[in-house]
């Protein structure tokens, strides 16, 4: 396919072909009849994977896991304008995380547009505002030198999602040319002399601080991360980040709180704020009487660049200007006593720091509940957590299922509430068809846990019935092993510290999907 003048080539064959050859290997595809002949381009395509995906925020928060995890861009195929809506929470979050991400939007042929079919809509006016770069192959000749433009702007300057449409008259027509192999660009360099100047007001300060996130949370940004800690300035990372290595042998940062008059209090005393890979804290709600953006009262902020910059090489090159030679310890391995009595979500976590596998990549949409499998796991065995970083749930389970794609040979952790797990439960089918290896733990409190916390902050007053109910998820009760098992995923249900220890160690030894319904209190 990729000899353009081999055989006339249909639009869908130039603008897949092209993919293939900047090395695409994956798409996550929930179609539609505009999109045949993508589906048959795809069928000759071997050098990538298709996986069905039975809804469309699945398939994106999929291809969002698959490029967290090798650092380069999935394909999604997706259905008009309605599928895209279906779509936009989990490319939401991809954008949040920078993940790179090219969304193929199938339509309508162009003579038919005019006519104003049922799934018509203005796809590039709903799309446009969520996509990095964002065209339409309206001539078939154009269809592999678009393909080549998106997979180039989902990098960046700032990496992210993309969206290319593709009418259905330019995917079947013949005159499909492969599009010229494109550069993908590069992270930005923070210039020399912008290093100069934050090591110069570090040394200054009393108090100085340090935000990051990027490739700063990557092993070799942690070890220049742990230098800058021993000398003498306090690191932190952003709440909710892509991805970051942690364990034993790595240095672990601090992490912002989450809450702000939290985070404020953490960081009173502070006088500089220097970022990098990333922006200025904020709260991730407005409160009545709190503040917005995190920055104590009288502490200057410097910006080393956002996501757009290699924030790793950022603070290798600080590392040098403060002359830290030395660095603050990395983490050393715990493994905790097997809990026992009721199950608790400090009971889930000390249980996944004794039996997490070396190298596993963890997938975190536990809402309330993550918490506590975070703080003890930062002594289990050295392995990549991944976070929710756009606030919409439901991408714990997608995100799982493309990681484990991705890195077929790693054990993938997904911790999911069971509010958010009820939002891309079809991922589950997926697992089951692919043979993902993700061990799925749902904290079932049949509650919108957070909400109702929130519900107090934000001053809304004391809920009724009604406010209640909307905060709750039981009556009926949902059974996630009758879920589950109905979509081919092995489940269990469990109550008490000891059973929940029993079934993840036997999950995390068994090859393909599992799920572990972890009943803890509400």
């Amino acid at each position: 396919m990729s000899e353009p003048n081999a055989t006339p080539l249909t639009g869908a064959q130039a603008l897949v072909g092209t993919l293939a050859d900047h090395g695409v290997t994956a798409c996550f595809a929930n179609p539609g009849t505009s999109e045949m002949h993508l589906v048959t381009a795809l069928d000759g395509e071997t050098r990538i994977r298709s996986v069905l995906c039975l809804f469309e925020g699945v398939a994106t928060g999929a291809a969002d896991g698959y490029a967290r995890v090798t650092g380069t861009p999935a394909m999604t195929l997706l259905h008009l304008g309605a599928g895209y809506l279906n779509a936009g929470a989990n490319i939401h979050n991809a954008g949040r995380a920078n993940t790179p991400m090219i969304n193929v939007i199938g339509d309508h042929a162009v003579p038919h547009l005019k006519y104003d079919a049922p799934l018509t809509s203005d796809i590039i006016g709903l799309a446009g505002p969520n996509s990095r770069w964002i065209k339409s192959a309206h001539k078939v000749e154009d269809t592999g030198k678009l393909a080549a433009e998106a997979y180039a702007a989902s990098y960046g300057p700032k990496p992210g999602p993309v969206s290319l449409l593709l009418p259905a008259d330019s995917a079947w027509l013949e005159g499909g040319v492969i599009g010229p192999k494109t550069a993908a660009p590069s992270l930005r360099q923070v210039s020399g002399d912008a290093v100069k100047v934050a090591a110069k007001a570090i040394k200054a300060a009393q108090s100085p601080v340090m935000i990051i996130n990027g490739t700063a949370l990557t092993e070799t940004g942690l070890q220049a991360a742990a230098r800058l800690k021993a000398a003498g300035l306090r690191v932190l990372t952003d709440t909710f980040y892509g991805k970051m290595r942690r364990g034993a042998g790595v240095f672990a940062p601090e992490r912002m709180q989450y809450f702000a008059e939290g985070a404020m209090a953490d960081l009173e005393g502070s006088d500089l704020m220097v970022v990098a890979g990333t922006n200025p804290p904020v709260a991730f709600f407005s409160y009545p009487g709190k503040p917005s953006l995190l920055v104590p009262e009288g502490c200057e902020v410097l910006n080393l660049g956002d996501a757009s910059t290699d924030s790793a090489a950022t603070l290798s090159a600080l590392a040098d200007a403060l002359g830290a030679d030395e660095a603050a310890p990395v983490e050393a391995l715990v493994v905790p006593d097997k809990p026992n009595g009721d199950l608790t979500a400090q009971s889930v976590g000390q249980s996944l720091a004794r039996h997490m596998p070396e190298n596993a990549l963890v997938s975190d949409d536990g809402v309330s509940n993550g918490l506590m499998s975070y703080l003890p796991t930062q002594n289990a065995q050295p392995h990549d957590w991944m976070m929710l970083t756009g606030g919409a749930i439901g991408q714990g389970m997608p995100l799982a299922l493309g990681a484990a794609i991705a890195a077929p040979d790693r054990k993938v952790i997904c911790l999911s509430g069971d509010g958010a797990g009820m939002y891309t439960n079809q991922a589950l089918w997926s697992m089951a068809r692919e043979q993902a290896d993700v061990t799925t733990i749902v904290f079932v409190n049949h509650s919108y846990r957070i909400l109702n916390i929130e519900l107090y902050r934000t001053g809304a007053g004391n809920p009724g019935p009604t406010a209640k109910d909307m905060l709750s998820i039981g009556g009926p009760d949902i059974n996630w092993v009758q879920l589950s098992e109905s979509m081919g995923v092995p489940a269990v249900e469990v109550t008490t510290a000891e059973a929940f220890d029993q079934a993840l160690a036997e999950a995390i030894t068994a090859p393909g999907p599992r799920l572990i319904a972890a009943v803890v209190p509400g």
